[in-house]
């Protein structure tokens, strides 16, 4: 894309990203479309197409026939080449009835599946109190459902952050019961009552706020041709890819990909991947998670002395 490409104002490069759109998946489009989507004229569609054509001038041919721009065997994306993945996400969402297909750009549906075991749906009332609590910097009770099988469904906790892993949200949290962060899946939250301002200071959660790169690599076990395979699937750089996580966070990838066990003792099959830094990894969340619990206990210690006779 070309720097005119840069400058357009939101309105007109929606509507461009929109020709790009359905160039990418439908292979067409017309101006009737233009219009229906985004309820303009003929003619601003007209404009539209006109400088569309300006930018990416070898991926659209009129086809006089059907009445509609068709791509060209030279089309490369110039607006949503960036942003694919997300529109791959839209799919899934129209799948799972998250959104509408009307409300989505993709003129029918295409075929897919999503294999998922699925789970309860978020509950509109809990997010909202959850998200007061956290812009309001208050404490909450919430109805929780263990699953270590605790009697007590009730809670008492700070929430400041939200974090998303593997299809679930998690709310980061300071935790009453236990004076320390951690988190809570907010799908197991039934109900958020009792609010009340909150004295815990979320830099001391120091698990969220430092970071750690993960250095992981395919399992050395695995034949030089699997090992390759896993390294272009991960985009990983001379065999090795460095990710950058939140220390908290970290538990959640390493779980998912087998990282938090040590390598040798699941089939490499099984485990693709291996963290070379496991033990730092390991080592750090601790510390990290000790410093904030003598943090809070300071804290709390110093509250009492000054609020004392």
């Amino acid at each position: 894309m070309d720097e005119a490409g840069e400058q357009l104002r939101w309105g007109v490069r929606r509507r461009l990203e929109f020709i790009d759109f359905r160039l990418f998946w439908d292979g067409r489009f017309n101006r009737k479309d233009m219009a229906e989507t985004f309820g303009i004229s003929a003619q601003q569609a007209s404009v539209d197409i006109g400088q569309y054509e300006k930018i990416a001038p070898d991926n659209l041919a009129y086809d006089p026939a059907e009445k509609a721009y068709r791509r060209s065997e030279k089309y490369e994306p110039a607006f949503i080449g960036g942003n694919i993945d997300q529109h791959l996400l839209q799919l899934i969402a129209i799948e799972n009835q998250w959104i509408r297909q009307e409300d989505s750009w993709f003129r029918s549906a295409l075929p897919i599946e999503v294999v998922t075991l699925g789970g309860r749906p978020t509950d509109p009332a809990v997010l909202l109190r959850v998200l007061q609590a956290i812009r309001n910097r208050l404490e909450v009770v919430i109805e929780y459902a263990s699953l270590t099988g605790s009697p007590q469904p009730s809670r008492i906790i700070a929430p400041h952050a939200l974090a998303y892993s593997d299809e679930r949200w998690y709310i980061r949290s300071w935790s009453r019961d236990h004076n320390d962060f951690r988190d809570y899946k907010l799908s197991r939250i039934s109900a958020v009552a009792d609010s009340r301002p909150s004295s815990i200071d979320p830099s001391l959660d120091f698990e969220w706020a430092h970071e750690i790169n993960l250095v992981i690599v395919p399992n050395p076990a695995l034949p030089p041709e699997r090992q390759t395979a896993i390294s272009a699937e991960l985009g990983m750089t001379d065999k090795r890819l460095v990710h950058s996580c939140r220390l908290s966070l970290s538990f959640y990838l390493m779980s998912k990909y087998n990282l938090e066990i040590e390598p040798g003792v699941l089939d490499p099959n099984k485990q693709q991947v291996v963290l070379q830094n496991r033990d730092q990894v390991i080592q750090a969340r601790a510390a990290a998670r000790q410093l904030s619990k003598e943090a809070l206990a300071r804290t709390q210690g110093s509250d009492k002395t000054t609020s004392g006779p």
